[in-house]
């Protein structure tokens, strides 16, 4: 046993590689196996009992011997490799291209702005709610269409928990957490189910807005919307009012701007009425103040909801907003230049 050491100990010493191919075969006769240091590990049982304790510390010498051998030659002639390689200085750099803000951000961050000139605080609330924060606070009737499972994403087919159809749960939580006066806007993310097509998705973004205090009238409303409106589109923008309903406003109405796509003339965006639909809006209802422990007799207040989609359609001229979801990076760089 001694004798074979011996020899492997010499061929070790001897062992001046060309290239990393005959590392890798050296690896392989030394510590393969059927290596030749695998062999002595395996014949080691047949040692007398007196020599075991020399000869494994021989053979450990050994071993470790040839793993460093074979370490230190991959190490050199690794180095020896990247020693070879040369930079070229003439390249020119990579340029890293900038991103730019989504559309819908952009629309929201500058919707926020306009309002925070009026004292609207910013609220936000979550997207998968309950009955009361989405319906019944906002005085949705039992049968209203909204609380059916084909106009609404209901969790898991329960009648109380749901995604969000409107932001108007935050203003609930709203009423709910903070003292009067309030004053707030509400973005966020909303759900329904519907068609997916150039004007509707099941999922889009609003913007909700809330104003309680004593004496507020919808005079205060109607300036409101219009100092948004010509803040946002220009002080050319026109704004017309429609008798609409919403269970949770009376007298409630519709706001339409002049639209800019096609300067009033009318283009399928409008309809080819020369006005845009932007948000519904009006008067909260008595009932609502109440549900939400409000005193109607003292406070009154407005609210409102608009479609960021929309306003983003009307403001950057975009006629489908399925392009808002695609993640289209040709329509996406189209808005490196907004803030």
């Amino acid at each position: 046993m001694k004798k074979k050491i011996e020899d492997i100990n010499k061929e070790l010493d001897s062992f001046a590689p060309s290239n990393p191919d005959e590392v890798e075969q050296f690896r392989i006769n030394m510590l393969g196996k059927k290596g030749q240091i695998t062999l002595l590990l395996s014949d080691f049982r047949d040692v007398p009992s007196e020599e075991k304790k020399e000869i494994g510390q021989l053979i450990n010498l050994l071993k470790n011997k040839a793993i460093d051998l074979i370490e230190s030659s991959k190490i050199s002639f690794k180095n020896s490799s990247s020693k070879g390689e040369t930079i070229d200085l003439s390249l020119q750099q990579e340029i890293i291209e900038m991103g730019s803000r989504h559309p819908i951000s952009l629309i929201k961050n500058e919707l926020f702005t306009i309002f925070q000139k009026l004292g609207f605080s910013l609220s936000e609330g979550p997207e998968i709610e309950d009955d009361w924060h989405v319906f019944s606070a906002l005085n949705f009737p039992k049968e209203h269409p909204a609380r059916d499972m084909q106009d609404t994403f209901f969790i898991e087919k329960s009648p109380d928990i749901l995604l969000r159809t409107h932001t108007s749960s935050v203003q609930v939580r709203t009423m709910e957490s903070q003292k009067l006066p309030i004053r707030v806007i509400c973005p966020g993310r909303v759900f329904r189910n519907e068609a997916i097509s150039a004007r509707a998705h099941c999922i889009f973004h609003q913007v909700e807005g809330l104003y309680i205090d004593k004496g507020v009238s919808f005079a205060d409303l109607k300036q409101t919307l219009l100092f948004f409106s010509r803040e946002l589109f220009g002080h050319d923008t026109n704004i017309r009012l429609r008798p609409s309903f919403f269970p949770f406003t009376e007298p409630s109405a519709e706001m339409d701007v002049s639209c800019k796509l096609c300067g009033g003339k009318g283009c399928s965006v409008c309809k080819h009425t020369g006005w845009l639909e932007i948000l519904g809006c009006g008067m909260v209802d008595p009932t609502v103040l109440e549900l939400n422990n409000i005193d109607s007799k003292q406070y009154s207040g407005y609210a409102f909801g608009m479609g960021l989609e929309r306003i983003a359609m009307l403001k950057y001229g975009v006629k489908d907003l399925r392009l808002y979801f695609e993640n289209d990076i040709r329509f996406l760089n189209i808005f490196k230049n907004y803030l």
